[in-house]
């Protein structure tokens, strides 16, 4: 009887954790599923910790997940950090970047154990090419306003900050988004990358419908032309935070598709 009880109270606590962040127990990854491994790459004007909704979500349902720390001081010391973080993991994983991390994995993601990419609003340049060509055509709407200062860093600017790229956040969230943001160095939109991972591994895209920070034309441009399967969601810039369940499902969806989509 006691034990029974003690049973009864564990599979509600674990219950209660998983509705927490979205999940169901039966949506627990099988034993037997091949690819359990997911890094996360944060975009600029952010950094990992923003993931922490999405890394709730996956991890209750039992995959293993790295969280990249991108310096964004240029593409190259970004891709090492991301290479780095790939080369601690044991087995194949899905490489995921939001925004200017989408860049990243692309450069990144030729990594022999990446068996899948997913782009979260994010760029997708091809090789030889820069991030800054991908904006070519294209019209930024105009909540997104960047503050470039003399060193060559540039931040959204303070007073856009919540309209450009995180209308859908509370006042508070917004705000300390802004004040932690982390700037970039605006020349590594320069640069051009080597690799093109998107052309020999399968790719997923989450489309905020309300992305203010790139054109919704351009979004849905780049994701045809990788050849990506297309969640779109109501969701500004910072939808890796304000849809975590949704950018769970989509990755949930890529490791377990990734390895027959890639034959």
């Amino acid at each position: 009887m006691l034990t029974n009880i003690r049973t009864a109270l564990a599979s509600a606590v674990v219950a209660t954790v998983f509705a927490a962040v979205g999940v169901q127990a039966a949506e627990r990854i099988p034993a037997t599923q091949a690819v359990k491994n997911v890094v996360l790459v944060h975009g600029a004007f952010a950094d990992g910790s923003g993931w922490r909704g999405v890394y709730d979500n996956l991890t209750a349902r039992g995959y293993r997940v790295t969280i990249v720390q991108n310096p964004l001081t240029s593409l190259a010391d970004d891709v090492a950090a991301t290479q780095r973080a790939l080369a601690r993991v044991n087995g194949p994983a899905i490489l995921v970047g939001h925004s200017w991390g989408g860049t990243v994995i692309t450069e990144a993601g030729t990594a022999p154990n990446v068996a899948g990419l997913v782009y979260v609003s994010a760029l997708s340049p091809d090789a030889n090419e820069t991030t800054a060509q991908q904006y070519e055509g294209f019209t930024t709407p105009p909540e997104f306003v960047l503050d470039v200062h003399s060193d060559g860093y540039g931040y959204v600017k303070p007073e856009q900050f919540k309209a450009g790229f995180a209308a859908d956040t509370t006042d508070a969230d917004a705000a300390f988004m802004r004040d932690s943001q982390v700037p970039i160095a605006m020349s590594a939109f320069g640069t051009r990358l080597t690799n093109a991972a998107w052309r020999s591994k399968p790719s997923w895209a989450v489309i905020a419908t309300d992305d203010k920070a790139f054109d919704q034309k351009m979004l849905q441009h780049m994701a045809k032309r990788i050849n990506a399967k297309v969640t779109n969601v109501a969701a500004s810039h910072a939808v890796f935070m304000t849809q975590p369940k949704v950018v769970a499902d989509v990755i949930d969806q890529a490791a377990k598709e990734s390895v027959t989509a890639a034959r």
